[in-house]
């Protein structure tokens, strides 16, 4: 018996169909001789936070059900680049790699998954920095114009305490709802602050000549 592959398609919109990724990546199983336990297809953006059949898929690898996790490109797996390394680091700690269709193997367990997660990590955390600069960026800007920072009416003296802690998590790449059930907040209160934060944001670039 071959070893197990779990197929993931996606597509961004509902005018878009998988079909054409299914038969390509069965095609592609049976030519490798995977034994494919299961399809999961799912409609939505790459940077939607709720992905039930991406979810299902972890699921297989937790419970020690698949070996292989086949997709056409990593971009339909992965949210974002941190969230593509965390994902491939806990698929492998079950022993799970991820292989997409042009051969490419991300398998953490060889010497040469190990050089692609360090080049996705540096990718990462460079792309994490650019966000936390561009937030101090914004904060130094709009307290130099004189802008308030603190707390204005309407909102909630935790909300605003916990706002810096909030914003470097989703930095991080970390969900909403993994965030609100980390320091106790609801995901609208974790949702209100990023959304007060982007419309500052906007303010601001609004603001400069």
């Amino acid at each position: 018996m071959g070893q197990r592959a779990a197929i993931y398609c996606r597509v961004s919109t509902a005018d878009q169909s998988c079909e054409r990724q299914q038969r390509d990546l069965t095609a592609y199983a049976n030519r490798a001789g995977y034994e494919v336990v299961g399809i999961f297809t799912e409609t939505g953006s790459g940077a939607k936070l709720d992905r039930a059949e991406r979810k299902r898929v972890i699921a297989l690898a937790q419970r020690r059900e698949i070996d292989i996790v086949l997709v056409t490109e990593l971009s339909r797996w992965g949210r974002s680049t941190l969230d593509l390394l965390n994902t491939l680091k806990d698929l492998e700690a079950r022993g799970v790699s991820v292989i997409a269709m042009s051969g490419m193997t991300f398998d953490l367990a060889t010497s040469h998954g190990r050089m692609l997660a360090t080049i996705i990590a540096g990718i990462a955390e460079f792309e994490r920095e650019l966000i936390q600069e561009r937030i101090r960026s914004g904060l130094a800007l709009a307290k130099a114009r004189g802008k308030l920072l603190g707390r204005q009416s309407g909102h909630r003296p935790k909300s605003d305490r916990m706002a810096p802690k909030v914003l470097a998590l989703v930095a991080e790449g970390r969900s909403y709802r993994w965030i609100a059930r980390d320091l106790s907040l609801s995901k609208n209160t974790v949702n209100d602050i990023v959304k007060r934060t982007k419309a500052a944001a906007a303010l601001l670039m609004g603001d400069m000549p």
